[in-house]
């Protein structure tokens, strides 16, 4: 018998059991849609996304203690990161604008302005980013920490075991002060807090002379909070949020950034993170004995990507009450 013959015709099935032919065209038209989608994602993640500028808001009573009646907007910037094309002077300026336009009573950098990366067409020295960031304005000023990159990339610290960093130094001159394992005292509408700033957790790199081969940080909690009056407010800035279970639960907030939030997110999971606890600090706000928020930053480090976490500029509104 011709086989052609004992075929039944698709036109004599059911349409719910009608064959779907599979040719080789089917196959390569579905092989082009999943590269084309690929590409069209490749691209957003490497040209769109890491060159965006959202602004992630958060209203926070804090678990810990915080003056009844106050009420303070922080603007935190985190992980810049500059190099061109991607963080260049230029852009580091219109976030600068954008930061200065949120009405925050007190500006707070995380660390991480240098490049962190070599996908770049050229480094954006300390010359140059620190005046940018030195025109950011409130009436509380601006403080900052270092972060991992920022001793990283600086040989000499890296060789003295020890600061001052190019950039701490460079912040410095642009008028913005630099903590590293120390507090201040500052007040708002007669309301007394403490800024705390954390030293780097992974300052040193592996140095067979100076200390075998774990990466040594220069923080030292216990110190930078012994300044601080037994109960009084505090914000602690530190850069790295893996710190955050050692953190008393008397300070009223932690921000941290140096994770980028994965800078690949999806569905609220990162599937690579820079943190021994992985997705449990990555991103965004967490509440624990105390408060922290995680800054997704605003440059890339290692590689140019972003996908699901857009560069942020985060502010926070404390209060001891519910902000509506």
């Amino acid at each position: 018998m011709n086989p052609v013959d004992d075929r039944i015709g698709e036109e004599a099935l059911p349409s719910r059991t009608r064959a779907v032919r599979i040719t080789r065209r089917t196959v390569l038209a579905g092989l082009g849609g999943m590269a084309l989608a690929g590409g069209a994602t490749a691209a957003y993640g490497v040209g769109i996304e890491p060159m965006r500028l959202s602004v992630t808001r958060y209203a926070i009573t804090p678990k810990g203690h915080w003056p009844a009646g106050l009420k303070l907007r922080i603007v935190a910037l985190a992980d810049i990161h500059a190099c061109e094309p991607w963080m260049s002077a230029a852009r580091i300026a219109g976030i600068v604008e954008t930061a200065n336009a949120l009405g925050g009573d007190l500006m707070v950098l995380l660390g991480d302005y240098v490049t962190g990366q070599n996908f770049v067409t050229r480094y954006v020295e300390a010359a140059e980013w620190a005046p940018e960031l030195g025109r950011l304005r409130a009436p509380l000023g601006t403080c900052a920490i270092l972060g991992n990159h920022d001793w990283w990339e600086d040989r000499s610290a890296q060789a003295r075991g020890a600061g001052p960093t190019i950039a701490g130094e460079a912040l410095t001159r642009a008028g913005i002060r630099v903590l590293e394992n120390e507090a201040i005292r500052l007040e708002k509408d007669g309301r007394a807090f403490w800024l705390a700033g954390l030293g780097d957790q992974l300052a040193l790199l592996p140095g067979a002379k100076r200390h075998g081969y774990a990466r040594i940080g220069v923080d030292d909690l216990d110190k930078t909070l012994a300044a601080v009056p037994q109960g009084a407010p505090t914000v602690l800035l530190a850069h790295e949020p893996d710190i955050f279970p050692q953190v008393p639960a008397h300070v009223a907030l932690t921000l941290s950034g140096h994770t980028h939030g994965g800078q690949v997110r999806l569905f609220g999971y990162s599937p690579v993170v820079p943190s021994r606890y992985a997705n449990r600090y990555a991103y965004g706000h967490v509440r624990e004995q105390a408060d922290l928020v995680v800054s997704g930053g605003l440059g890339n480090s290692i590689a140019p990507v972003r996908f699901g976490v857009p560069p942020e500029i985060v502010v926070v509104d404390l209060s001891s009450e519910a902000i509506a």
